[in-house]
């Protein structure tokens, strides 16, 4: 098997403090790279610190929409660990309505999301951007906020709707806004964006895990890690009925070409 790119993990987290470097051994040696995915100052400095220890680990430095709503962002901060070698995008950065339901919180998130994406386009930093709308449902305000706000010209260098559960006009927005859409296990055991996963064109996937979180079949129940991001491929593949293999190389291509590993 060719390489194959986790585009969105985050190995540094607590979750595997026992054995952190056996996880990333096993990833690599199943020919799993991983982007290493920042929430916050210190998981940020976190993620630098294994991309630059490990060859085949990149890592991204971003504040969670749900991290610290009382923090104002400072950008100084965020642009010294952006600059760092190894760093190749801005996230994951956002909105998330579902466990953020004041609407001044949700004010407080579009904010400080705004401030975000000046420093990214400052930078000329691939957003990851992080979507999630309140407990009602799939679709609501969140998305809609979050399209109106990139629609103001944020996207010049490109981005991925990590982790996308939106509907197929919402996937078109994304699409048109120039952005590639992620999955990851959610679509090996939830049948609602089986059709989403056939009509976007696999150039304009990336492959995830979100690990240590969204589990795929077969392994549901157990801690996620990145090379279980080998399953999400599968998945697409038997949707898009197209080989396995071609899977594999469009999607690393795709994640090569958005985070400037080319």
């Amino acid at each position: 098997m060719s390489k194959i790119f986790d585009s969105h993990c985050h190995p540094q987290m607590a979750q595997y403090n026992k054995d952190r470097e056996e996880v990333i051994r096993r990833a690599l040696e199943k020919g799993v790279f991983m982007i290493c995915v920042g929430t916050d100052l210190e998981t940020s400095r976190q993620a630098i610190e294994l991309a630059q220890k490990h060859e085949g680990v990149w890592a991204t430095v971003g504040l969670h929409p749900n991290d610290n709503l009382n923090e104002k962002f400072e950008p100084e901060k965020y642009r010294e660990l952006l600059q760092q070698e190894r760093v190749v995008a801005f996230g994951e950065i956002g909105l998330d309505y579902y466990r953020t339901e004041k609407p001044e919180d949700q004010k407080f998130q579009k904010e400080r999301f705004i401030q975000q994406l000046e420093l990214a386009k400052e930078l000329k930093k691939p957003l990851i951007l992080h979507c999630r709308d309140g407990k009602s449902g799939s679709t609501g305000p969140a998305y809609r906020d979050m399209i109106e706000i990139l629609s103001r010209g944020y996207v010049i260098n490109g981005g991925v709707m990590h982790s996308f559960t939106g509907t197929t006009e919402e996937a078109r927005q994304f699409l048109d806004l120039g952005l590639y859409l992620g999955f990851n296990g959610i679509i090996t055991f939830a049948r609602q964006y089986d059709n989403i996963v056939r009509e976007v064109p696999l150039e304009r996937i990336l492959l995830e895990t979100d690990a240590p979180y969204l589990t795929p079949e077969p392994h549901r129940g157990k801690r996620n890690e990145p090379a279980y991001v080998i399953e999400v491929a599968k998945k697409i593949a038997e949707l898009k009925n197209e080989p396995f293999e071609k899977v594999v190389e469009q999607t690393t291509k795709n994640c090569r070409k958005l985070f400037g590993l080319l």
